[in-house]
């Protein structure tokens, strides 16, 4: 075929946006101009010498372009495409997801009106074609008839009449094109694709105001490596839950597309997708079955700070220290009792952090991790929310995925390094103070530093929610004869009273136990050279600012007239400390106080507490 540009080609396609099938386009090939990377992809411009229109190769065509067969200003031959509406910006973009190579770079930009040694002729500018005229290509040797005549039956409408009688997922194979998931988007019509399932969430239930329901997710792969999320609520969850399988192919149509919600997603896609009861999923019972390898991106304990209570989920891969019994945990949205269990985890950074695991995954993977504790097993666990509790934490979600002693580069270097140092090295807690080069100084010990008086002297901080600070400290004064502490439940921490006959009750896990213990609720004074606050501090955070546990200091207390109490509590004052408090407030007696809550605390790390000091010094001289 000649090596020439098809007359008006962009014409073509802005006729044809979405055609039924490949078979179905007449002769389209165009220039490429401004061919540059995109990620995987590699975008341009499609010209034909009178129009231009922005467009973009898949990713599975990027060979095409490293190979060196399809060049800037070269030409290519369209054989399948979607054209896409970019409404904010009033333009079409052009997704390319089958095309080949036709000539090498040209000299120049090709226009409409400059006679090409190729086809011999010129093609002057505004030139229309004739309906009733045929345009022949003397190089190409092939007629292109108008548009009228061309798409007179769809290649849809004759494979549907020559297929009618298949099996539905065959039928929807020949008889619907197939989109890429990167050309999706919510302006789009109808479309179908073709996915692997590489994620299967849990069926949850919810409540709201708007009624109650269930709901779950999965996450979808197409060819391209492309990923989407698909949510489907009540009836539709229904349907779908036990039809979509784990590694299984689909095609799927009559979805709805929407911008994905930050604080939920879970893969790279600006885009979510929602299937009803309507919606169509049928299996491609041609497609060998495979679960894919979990693909990570692991965020080192030592810099999971800048994440705490943020949308982002991530990965992280340690070494298992411990691993706590199973606990029931009533939920106060539903009263519910869920399965909760924790784990401690380290890694190369030397910091340890707690990861909390609920329900199948407290009992399953929980109680595999509880039976092998003691040899260390190395875990990878993908998507965790980041929380506060302790200064950091992580728990999971019904979508994360935990994988013991993984065979990957990753999970052999930890585990050299434990066995060679790690296990004889001094491990500290994340929450006990981050470094202060963490990029995001919200989560640091040393950063969002103020003075006491930068608090107490503002009684409007925390009006609308609690905001959280980083103080140095003393602590001044604690006073002995106050309630310290409350009996607790040893299975979940609550609170338990006294039952009748002997033992305790406790409300959370709805039985009489025999014993329970003692957890530190009570209030501090610190101090510092702007001035002085009471603080509460409850059990975690008391224990490491008195020394022992409240057990421990009850018992103190009940000895020798209680010296050795009053000397604990003295030798735990005017030390110093790195607080990290929550400000809110609350009303009593119709009156607004400001509560200042210890959420985590951690000794003073001189070396780093310099640098600290010397980076403020540093922006002092700055500012003068």
């Amino acid at each position: 075929m000649a090596k020439a540009v098809t007359p008006d080609a962009i014409s073509i396609i802005l006729e044809n946006p979405c055609p039924d099938s490949s078979s179905d386009l007449p002769e389209i090939v165009v220039q490429v101009l401004d061919l540059k990377p995109t990620g995987t992809k590699y975008m341009f411009m499609a010209n034909d010498g009178k129009k231009q229109v922005r467009a973009l190769l898949q990713s599975a065509l990027s060979s095409e372009v490293t190979s060196g067969n399809v060049q800037n200003l070269g030409l290519i031959r369209i054989l399948d495409y979607t054209l896409n509406d970019i409404p904010t910006k009033n333009e079409k973009f052009l997704i390319v997801s089958k095309c080949e190579a036709v000539s090498p770079a040209l000299e120049a930009e090709y226009k409409v009106g400059i006679k090409t040694e190729e086809n011999g002729i010129v093609l002057k500018p505004n030139q229309e074609m004739d309906v009733d005229i045929k345009v022949k290509s003397e190089a190409a040797g092939i007629v292109l008839k108008p548009k009228q005549e061309i798409v007179s039956k769809s290649a849809a409408q004759i494979v549907h009449e020559q297929h009618g009688n298949m099996a539905p997922s065959a039928r929807m194979a020949m008889t619907r094109r197939i989109h890429p998931l990167v050309s999706l988007n919510p302006y789009q019509g109808n479309w179908t694709i073709k996915v692997r399932v590489t994620s299967k969430g849990d069926m949850r239930s919810y409540k709201n105001a708007r009624g109650e329901g269930c709901v779950f997710n999965v996450e979808l792969t197409d060819e391209d490596g492309t990923q989407i999320q698909a949510t489907m609520f009540n009836d539709a969850a229904k349907k779908f839950f036990d039809k979509f399988q784990m590694g299984k192919v689909y095609y799927i149509s009559k979805g709805t597309l929407k911008v994905a919600n930050k604080q939920f997603k879970t893969v790279q896609n600006d885009y979510e997708m929602t299937l009803n009861e309507n919606s169509l999923v049928e299996e491609a019972s041609n497609e060998a079955t495979f679960i894919p390898e979990t693909k990570f991106n692991f965020v080192p304990i030592d810099e999971l700070g800048p994440y705490v209570n943020g949308r982002e989920l991530v990965d992280v891969i340690g070494v298992v220290q411990s691993v706590s019994p199973t606990m029931s945990i009533r939920r106060k949205s539903n009263n519910d009792t869920v399965p909760k269990r924790d784990i401690t985890i380290a890694d190369e950074t030397k910091k340890t952090v707690v990861v909390s695991l609920w329900n199948d995954l407290a009992t399953s993977v929980g109680q595999e991790l509880l039976d092998v504790a003691d040899k260390s097993p190395v875990v990878a666990i993908k998507s965790l929310k980041v929380g506060d509790f302790q200064g950091v934490s992580l728990s999971a979600i019904s979508k994360s995925v935990i994988v013991v002693d993984p065979d990957t580069p990753e999970a052999k270097k930890l585990r050299s390094w434990y066995d060679s140092e790690g296990k004889e090295t001094s491990l500290a807690a994340i929450g006990a103070g981050l470094s202060p080069n963490t990029s995001s100084g919200a989560r640091s010990m040393y950063s969002d530093r103020v003075a006491l008086a930068h608090i107490t002297s503002n009684p409007s901080l925390g009006d609308d929610k609690p905001v959280l600070f980083c103080i140095k400290a003393y602590i001044s004064y604690i006073k002995p004869d106050q309630t310290m502490w409350y009996r607790a439940c040893k299975t979940c921490n609550k609170k338990v009273t006294e039952a009748f006959g002997s033992g305790y009750w406790c409300e959370g896990c709805q039985k009489n136990e025999q014993d329970c213990s003692l957890r530190y609720i009570m209030v501090v004074k610190v101090s510092d050279a702007s001035g002085e606050a009471f603080l509460s501090v409850f059990n975690d955070q008391a224990e490491k600012i008195i020394g022992c546990t409240a057990d421990e200091l009850n018992e103190l207390k009940s000895q020798d007239g209680g010296n050795d109490f009053q000397m604990k509590l003295k030798e735990a004052t005017w030390v110093p400390h790195l607080f990290r408090v929550s400000v809110a407030t609350n009303e009593y007696n119709n009156e607004k106080r400001q509560r200042i809550t210890i959420r985590a605390v951690a000794p003073i790390d001189y070396a780093t507490e310099s640098k600290y000091l010397i980076e403020e010094i540093s922006k002092m001289k700055i500012s003068k």
